[in-house]
């Protein structure tokens, strides 16, 4: 690649990602010095296309960026205003009543969001400040300096050949530099992840676990609809297969998001998590109220479980870390949108204070410790083990001991009985062989309220150009049908929930297929797979899935 010319462009700080914590950091830094030259750069076609959320919004955040966010439109239009939670049955429901519950399980004075649509209202403010904002823009390497920070991305690389050389029609993209360099990218983020290889960030941490969420936009019965409602189910179908659950949100216009979450270290590889999505929605509570609707949309991605003790290092000479390419969600409460923009801002604090005494590509400090020992900090290190006692002991003593443990926590200030749990294993790791796990039959999809995977990746409205490289790369082709067909029953046929991955039988041998034009990075095969033999990296700009309300 070093006989490669680009132009290069200066900035004070270099965004990767407009999601709640790139464009969180960029109105911060101009709202701190007008001065600053700041961009955003975006993969998918606009701001809000990659978004994918539940979601219910704590406003924390939003409140700490943009005081009088109501009086500038910003579309929480629909305020928290009943919290159900059920434990499932195959026909049946137990209602788990609210008042047992730490106070930070309320909902009270949260909102039913769309994201993506929460992320271009932010993206308008950051431009009206002066952020320049260039969505189609996929950063596909990073650019380091003479000591080893990382200086800069490459942004915009179009028309590679196939086997990912350059050819005529090939655009080589740009160089964009920066004092300091912020991945904002969502999880598991191709350039995150090289971040926090290179430099050893997860040296001594736990393992980030993972979970993958898919959700679907349904229109209901206008007598059916309740605004504001929230309602979360456990149990069944995952019953002791999987951890995970479920989500349903009135938000308004007659509309619910329907979600399904399944935490990826369940060891059953036979495990079809998009096919418990779907037959979830057959249960008597979920069907009555989604008979004679329409799903409108769908989509899926990769959820960060791992909580605070799987945080990373999140600063590195040049580069930061922020939102979910650290790991912020609080998994009880279902929320990371507001740790997202939390730490954008400290992001942004920690580099305009270095900027201004005229430092450049060291480490931000400051923002590592803002994060741990700050609101975000606080907010994760209370619900730590939730997670690890949800896998080693099953959903009903994560129910009981996690929740006296985040009570005892409330009244002792932070104190655990537990002290700080393991995750053990990574979710990869977790898998185990298929002979040791029975099958499972799955119902197959009605058209009504399931859905085979195809005619729902439909809906997620994602397209890739088929002649650029396939951005799923296997470190060994062989690996699939050598490795994982015998010993896992290469459960990328089933892990993957937009169809990528088929083993079909071509001349009487089986055959490993990735249909990456499918692909609505989640990540998920990423994470999952055992042999960790496939790697995820941004595909060319604009490509990819297009969600309008998610």
């Amino acid at each position: 690649m070093a006989e490669i010319e680009r132009e290069a462009m200066e900035y004070d700080v270099v965004i990767v990602g407009a999601g709640p914590a790139g464009l969180s950091a960029a109105i911060r830094l101009k709202q701190l010095d007008a001065d600053l030259n700041v961009v955003v750069l975006e993969k998918g076609s606009e701001v809000g296309a990659h978004i994918l959320s539940g979601a219910v919004l704590d406003p924390s955040g939003l409140d700490a960026l943009i005081p009088d966010w109501k009086e500038k439109g910003a579309p929480l239009n629909v305020p928290v205003k009943e919290d159900n939670f059920f434990a499932l049955g195959p026909a049946g429901k137990i209602r788990i009543p609210n008042f047992p519950m730490p106070p930070l399980m309320n909902n009270h004075g949260n909102y039913i969001v769309s994201m993506g649509n929460v992320c271009r209202w932010m993206a308008e403010q950051a431009e009206e400040l002066g952020v320049e904002i260039f969505p189609g823009m996929a950063c596909s390497e990073l650019v380091y300096g003479e000591n080893g920070e990382v200086k800069g991305v490459v942004a915009g690389v179009f028309g590679l050949e196939a086997d990912g050389s350059y050819g005529p029609n090939t655009e080589p993209g740009m160089e964009l530099h920066g004092k300091y360099v912020f991945l904002s990218e969502g999880v598991r983020g191709s350039l995150s992840k090289e971040v926090i290889e290179k430099y050893g960030l997860q040296d001594g941490k736990e393992p980030q676990k993972f979970g993958i969420g898919m959700k679907e936009i349904w229109e209901i019965d206008p007598a059916k609809h309740k605004e504001g409602t929230v309602t979360h189910t456990m149990g069944w179908p995952l019953g002791s297969n999987a951890g995970g659950g479920s989500f349903i949100y009135h938000l308004d216009n007659n509309q619910v998001y329907v979600g399904f979450v399944v935490h990826l270290n369940y060891k059953n590889p036979h495990l079809f998590p998009y096919m418990e999505f779907q037959r979830f929605k057959h249960h008597p509570m979920v069907a009555d109220l989604l008979k004679g609707g329409k799903r409108v949309a769908y989509g899926a991605r990769a959820i960060s479980e791992g909580g605070y003790q799987s945080m990373p290092k999140m600063v590195a000479s040049g580069v930061a870390l922020l939102g979910c390419s650290v790991g912020m969600v609080n998994v009880p409460r279902i929320k990371g949108n507001h740790n997202a923009m939390l730490s954008g801002i400290a992001a942004a604090e920690a580099a305009h204070k270095a900027i201004a005494a005229g430092r450049s590509g060291d480490e931000l400090h400051d923002y590592e410790v803002d994060v741990r020992t700050g609101a975000i900090g606080q907010d994760l290190k209370k619900v730590r083990n939730v997670k690890p006692l949800w896998s080693k002991f099953g959903m009903v003593a994560s129910l009981v001991l996690g929740g006296f443990d985040m009570w005892f926590q409330t009244v002792t200030k932070g104190i655990s009985l537990f002290g700080t749990l393991s995750h053990g294993k990574n979710d990869a790791a977790a898998t185990e062989p298929a002979s040791a796990h029975k099958p499972i039959d799955y119902p197959k999809p009605d058209g009504t309220l399931s859905f085979d995977r195809l005619t729902n990746v439909s809906f997620a409205m994602t397209n890739h150009e088929e002649s650029q490289p396939c951005h799923l790369r296997l470190k060994d082709p062989m690996v699939p049908i050598s490795d994982n067909l015998p010993m896992f029953d290469e459960p990328a046929q089933r892990y993957c929930p937009a169809g990528v991955y088929e083993v079909v039988e071509k001349d009487g041998k089986q055959e490993f297929v990735v249909n990456f034009q499918n692909c609505v990075h989640c990540k998920t095969c990423d994470i999952k797979d055992p042999a960790q033999n496939i790697t995820w990296v941004t595909p060319q700009g604009g490509d990819g899935p297009n969600y309008p309300n998610m």
